[in-house]
Protein backbone atom coordinates (compact mmCIF):
# COMPACT_ATOMS: atom_id res chain seq x y z
CA UNK A 1 0.00 0.00 0.00
CA UNK A 2 1.34 3.40 -1.00
CA UNK A 3 1.04 5.72 2.01
CA UNK A 4 -0.43 9.11 1.06
CA UNK A 5 0.99 11.82 3.33
CA UNK A 6 -0.15 15.34 4.11
CA UNK A 7 2.19 17.83 5.77
CA UNK A 8 1.06 20.85 7.76
CA UNK A 9 3.57 23.41 9.00
CA UNK A 10 2.17 25.43 11.88
CA UNK A 11 3.93 28.78 12.21
CA UNK A 12 2.78 32.36 12.61
CA UNK A 13 6.13 33.66 11.37
CA UNK A 14 6.25 31.47 8.26
CA UNK A 15 2.72 32.50 7.26
CA UNK A 16 3.67 36.16 7.80
CA UNK A 17 6.76 35.80 5.60
CA UNK A 18 9.19 36.51 8.46
CA UNK A 19 11.09 33.38 7.40
CA UNK A 20 10.67 30.46 5.02
CA UNK A 21 9.13 27.29 6.36
CA UNK A 22 11.89 24.72 6.93
CA UNK A 23 9.97 22.05 8.86
CA UNK A 24 7.60 21.12 6.04
CA UNK A 25 10.35 20.65 3.43
CA UNK A 26 12.43 18.60 5.90
CA UNK A 27 9.47 16.29 6.57
CA UNK A 28 8.71 16.07 2.86
CA UNK A 29 12.25 14.86 2.21
CA UNK A 30 12.09 12.39 5.11
CA UNK A 31 8.70 11.03 4.01
CA UNK A 32 9.95 10.57 0.44
CA UNK A 33 12.95 8.73 1.85
CA UNK A 34 10.57 6.25 3.49
CA UNK A 35 8.87 5.72 0.14
CA UNK A 36 5.72 7.61 1.03
CA UNK A 37 3.90 9.87 -1.43
CA UNK A 38 3.26 13.50 -0.54
CA UNK A 39 -0.38 14.20 -1.38
CA UNK A 40 -0.89 17.62 0.26
CA UNK A 41 1.02 20.43 1.94
CA UNK A 42 -0.04 23.51 3.90
CA UNK A 43 1.46 26.27 6.02
CA UNK A 44 -0.93 27.73 8.59
CA UNK A 45 -0.71 30.13 11.54
CA UNK A 46 -0.83 28.99 15.16
CA UNK A 47 -4.62 29.16 15.30
CA UNK A 48 -6.81 26.20 16.25
CA UNK A 49 -9.35 26.83 13.47
CA UNK A 50 -6.68 27.21 10.76
CA UNK A 51 -4.96 24.01 11.87
CA UNK A 52 -8.28 22.15 11.93
CA UNK A 53 -9.27 23.47 8.50
CA UNK A 54 -5.98 22.20 7.04
CA UNK A 55 -6.41 18.84 8.77
CA UNK A 56 -9.97 18.46 7.43
CA UNK A 57 -8.84 19.37 3.89
CA UNK A 58 -6.05 16.79 3.96
CA UNK A 59 -8.28 14.07 5.44
CA UNK A 60 -10.85 14.83 2.73
CA UNK A 61 -8.11 14.54 0.06
CA UNK A 62 -7.55 10.96 1.20
CA UNK A 63 -4.31 11.36 3.13
CA UNK A 64 -3.60 8.22 5.13
CA UNK A 65 -1.28 10.14 7.43
CA UNK A 66 -0.85 13.81 8.24
CA UNK A 67 2.38 15.10 9.75
CA UNK A 68 2.24 18.42 11.53
CA UNK A 69 5.34 20.36 12.47
CA UNK A 70 5.24 23.17 15.00
CA UNK A 71 3.00 24.25 17.83
CA UNK A 72 3.88 21.38 20.18
CA UNK A 73 5.85 23.37 22.76
CA UNK A 74 4.76 25.24 25.86
CA UNK A 75 4.45 28.77 24.48
CA UNK A 76 0.98 30.34 24.70
CA UNK A 77 0.54 30.16 20.88
CA UNK A 78 1.49 26.45 20.71
CA UNK A 79 -1.96 24.96 20.12
CA UNK A 80 -1.43 22.12 17.65
CA UNK A 81 -2.16 19.29 20.13
CA UNK A 82 -5.35 21.01 21.27
CA UNK A 83 -6.51 21.46 17.65
CA UNK A 84 -5.89 17.80 16.88
CA UNK A 85 -7.47 16.50 20.09
CA UNK A 86 -10.72 18.35 19.35
CA UNK A 87 -11.04 16.42 16.08
CA UNK A 88 -9.61 13.06 17.12
CA UNK A 89 -11.62 9.89 17.54
CA UNK A 90 -8.77 8.42 19.61
CA UNK A 91 -5.24 9.17 20.72
CA UNK A 92 -2.28 6.84 20.31
CA UNK A 93 -0.13 7.82 23.32
CA UNK A 94 2.71 5.41 22.53
CA UNK A 95 3.90 7.62 19.67
CA UNK A 96 4.39 10.68 21.89
CA UNK A 97 5.92 8.59 24.65
CA UNK A 98 8.54 7.09 22.33
CA UNK A 99 9.32 10.45 20.72
CA UNK A 100 9.91 12.06 24.13
CA UNK A 101 11.94 9.14 25.54
CA UNK A 102 14.22 9.01 22.50
CA UNK A 103 14.49 12.80 22.27
CA UNK A 104 15.52 12.99 25.94
CA UNK A 105 18.69 11.14 24.89
CA UNK A 106 19.49 14.14 22.67
CA UNK A 107 18.22 17.14 24.67
CA UNK A 108 16.80 17.59 28.17
CA UNK A 109 14.30 20.10 26.74
CA UNK A 110 12.45 17.20 25.09
CA UNK A 111 10.51 16.86 28.33
CA UNK A 112 8.67 20.04 27.28
CA UNK A 113 7.48 18.54 24.01
CA UNK A 114 3.80 17.78 23.54
CA UNK A 115 4.23 15.48 20.53
CA UNK A 116 1.30 13.18 20.01
CA UNK A 117 -0.46 10.95 17.55
CA UNK A 118 -4.18 10.61 17.04
CA UNK A 119 -6.73 9.29 14.58
CA UNK A 120 -9.01 11.65 12.70
CA UNK A 121 -11.58 9.66 10.70
CA UNK A 122 -9.27 6.96 9.28
CA UNK A 123 -6.12 9.08 9.07
CA UNK A 124 -3.15 8.91 11.41
CA UNK A 125 -2.07 12.39 12.55
CA UNK A 126 1.37 12.80 14.10
CA UNK A 127 2.27 16.11 15.74
CA UNK A 128 6.01 16.76 15.54
CA UNK A 129 8.30 19.52 16.80
CA UNK A 130 8.73 22.72 14.85
CA UNK A 131 12.49 22.50 14.51
CA UNK A 132 13.24 20.60 11.28
CA UNK A 133 15.94 18.41 12.84
CA UNK A 134 13.68 17.49 15.77
CA UNK A 135 10.71 16.79 13.50
CA UNK A 136 12.70 14.43 11.30
CA UNK A 137 14.32 12.71 14.29
CA UNK A 138 10.98 12.18 16.02
CA UNK A 139 9.42 10.80 12.84
CA UNK A 140 12.33 8.38 12.61
CA UNK A 141 11.74 7.17 16.16
CA UNK A 142 8.20 5.99 15.27
CA UNK A 143 8.48 5.25 11.55
CA UNK A 144 8.52 1.48 12.01
CA UNK A 145 5.02 1.49 13.55
CA UNK A 146 3.43 3.65 10.85
CA UNK A 147 2.81 1.16 7.99
CA UNK A 148 0.96 -1.30 10.25
CA UNK A 149 -1.06 1.50 11.86
CA UNK A 150 -2.07 2.85 8.43
CA UNK A 151 -2.99 -0.65 7.24
CA UNK A 152 -5.25 -1.22 10.25
CA UNK A 153 -6.87 2.21 9.90
CA UNK A 154 -7.56 1.68 6.19
CA UNK A 155 -9.11 -1.78 6.54
CA UNK A 156 -12.76 -1.74 5.69
CA UNK A 157 -14.84 -3.96 7.96
CA UNK A 158 -16.65 -6.72 6.13
CA UNK A 159 -20.25 -7.56 6.84
CA UNK A 160 -21.38 -11.08 7.79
Amino acid sequence: MQIQVGIISVSDRATQGVYDDAGGPALKEAAAGYGWEIAAEAVVPDEVRDIQRALREQVNKGCHMILTTGGTGVAPRDVTPEAVREMAVRELPGFGEVMRIESMKITPNAILSRNLAAVIDSALVICLPGKPKGAVECLGFVECAIPHCIKVLQEVPTSC
